[in-house]
């Protein structure tokens, strides 16, 4: 009787070739993931880092943090970082009414074409920020639609509708955009509410406030705040909108490094403000993943 060849061994507890199997692909899985982080890191990574690295860069040469001590002692950053924040808070605010509203509406009172609008929002999604914009600088703009019918009736000078140019315009108008951000997850939200609860509360004798309060709202929260989260980030580097309204004295950060790089060439300077601007969105994505995550959004 002859022995079994080596060769043909394996380790106890492995099936045959499993090891052959195996072992090879440990080699070879971060050979297979180095393309993409080659990419990634070449189109994001490369040119944030070339920003964070002007940013110590000051036009006298050498490297310093000179850059961030003068754009943090500025007034003009300060104010920015303020409107910023209350613009994004406030459209964030009036994104959660209105989309918690119209939500509720598409999803539980039954209209023609609710279908219709629910699909709309999907493609509303898609819209470029400015387009919105540009559609209410022709309704409610200087020249716009609503203070031409005014002064055609009126004989007036000018219209009374000069809002758009200021920061509640900016607000009207983002919140006019970024609504739908909120709805779409609420519409996913309310699909899984059970209609049994509402029809055994309702036959309780509670009123639509009430079911809306203690039935649906609980069920909304995750989606609600997984939305206002999304909306936040957005709100928070949101360029176009601002540009577009030619709202007289709202600068915000987006529109702060805009003025610095092109305007005043102060690259250093603008750079600086990208960075906080960066920094801030990343911790505030970071909240919204952790929120959406738990939403199941």
């Amino acid at each position: 009787m002859t022995s079994a060849p080596a060769s043909s061994a394996v380790s106890p507890g492995c099936p045959t070739g499993r090891a052959d199997r195996v072992l090879p692909r440990r080699f070879t899985a971060p050979l297979r993931a180095l393309p993409p982080v080659a990419v990634l890191g070449l189109v994001f990574l490369y040119p944030l880092g070339l920003v964070v690295q002007q940013s110590f860069r000051p036009d006298t040469g050498g490297t310093s943090a000179q850059a961030y001590g003068d754009v943090f002692a500025s007034t003009a950053f300060r104010e920015a970082l303020g409107t910023t924040v209350w613009l994004a808070v406030g459209s964030t605010a009036g994104c959660l009414v209105l989309g918690f509203a119209l939500a509720l509406v598409i999803a539980f009172v039954p209209f023609p074409g609710a279908k219709a609008v629910a699909r709309f929002i999907d493609v509303f999604l898609s819209f470029p920020s400015f387009l919105i914009t540009l559609a209410l600088l022709f309704v409610y703009g200087t020249v716009g639609i609503a203070n031409g019918l005014w002064t055609g009736a009126t004989g007036a000078a000018e219209g009374p509708f000069q809002f758009l140019t200021t920061p509640w315009g900016v607000l009207l108008a983002e919140v006019t955009y970024f609504t739908p951000f909120v709805m779409r997850p609420l519409l996913a939200a309310f699909s899984g509410i059970d209609t049994r609860q509402l029809e055994a509360a309702s036959s309780l004798g509670a009123r639509p406030a009430r079911i809306v309060r203690q039935v649906i709202l609980p069920e909304a929260l995750p989606a609600l705040a997984a939305g206002g989260s999304l909306v936040l980030v957005l709100c928070l580097n949101e360029f176009g909108i601002v540009l577009f309204t030619g709202a007289k004295g709202v600068t915000t950060l987006p529109m702060l490094v805009y003025s610095k790089a092109i305007l005043e060439s102060d690259y250093p300077g603008a750079c600086v403000v990208a960075v906080v601007n960066v920094l801030i969105s990343v911790g505030l994505y970071g909240l919204y993943r952790v929120v959406s995550r738990r939403a199941g959004a």
